[in-house]
């Protein structure tokens, strides 16, 4: 774990915090992701040594000038997508949304500040290696996508049988349990675009 970026989450809601950790971990395996309850906590440990902040609305109000110092680095979590009740100078997510709109939303932020992985450690050899056979790939690309089995048989030409099949052996060999884990890591290498999801 050590030389890992490191992320702080500033919720002082901590099943939102820990929910926005599960996802940030499938989002970047290579982060190390903390999270505080308040902004005592994360001044209790070196402030400095994260890449990035998500912070509570009311945490950034509330010490304002910590982070518009670090504005580059810091998101605000919000609970309305409305532009107008957001602050305009931060980035923001709205975590108020379904879990697939939030999914992209992390994947959207990532791919726009760190497009292409640039200022980002190399993936572990583990997962940069091609795991899944071509007809795999095929079937995570539809289910990522949002098709149903037995329209991923049609599409391939298949029996529905085997695409269970597929999709089983999709989730056992790369360890996940959701699709939206599936989704993170089917963009996240390339294997389906983020407008396709």
């Amino acid at each position: 774990m050590e030389g890992r970026p490191k992320i702080a989450i500033i919720d002082p809601n901590t099943l939102a915090a820990m929910g926005l950790k599960q996802l940030l971990q499938n989002v970047m395996p290579i982060m190390t992701v903390d999270t505080f309850g308040s902004m005592a906590e994360l001044s209790a440990s070196q402030v400095d040594t994260y890449v990035h902040y998500f912070a509570a609305m009311n945490i950034v109000l509330e010490n304002r000038t910590f982070f518009t110092e670090r504005r580059r680095k810091t998101i605000v979590l919000t609970l309305s997508l409305d532009s107008a009740s957001q602050l305009s100078e931060f980035h923001s997510l709205c975590i108020n949304v379904p879990e697939q709109q939030l999914v992209r939303s992390l994947l959207a932020l990532e791919q726009h500040a760190h497009g292409r992985g640039q200022n980002l450690p190399p993936m572990p050899r583990v997962l940069q290696q091609k795991i899944l056979t071509d007809r795999e790939i095929e079937v995570m690309s539809l289910i990522v996508q949002g098709y149903i089995n037995k329209e991923i048989a049609e599409r391939l030409n298949i029996g529905l049988a085997t695409v269970v099949t597929h999709r089983k052996n999709i989730m056992d060999k790369l360890g996940m349990k959701s699709v939206s884990a599936l989704t993170i890591y089917a963009v996240m290498h390339g294997y389906v675009d983020i407008n396709a999801i």
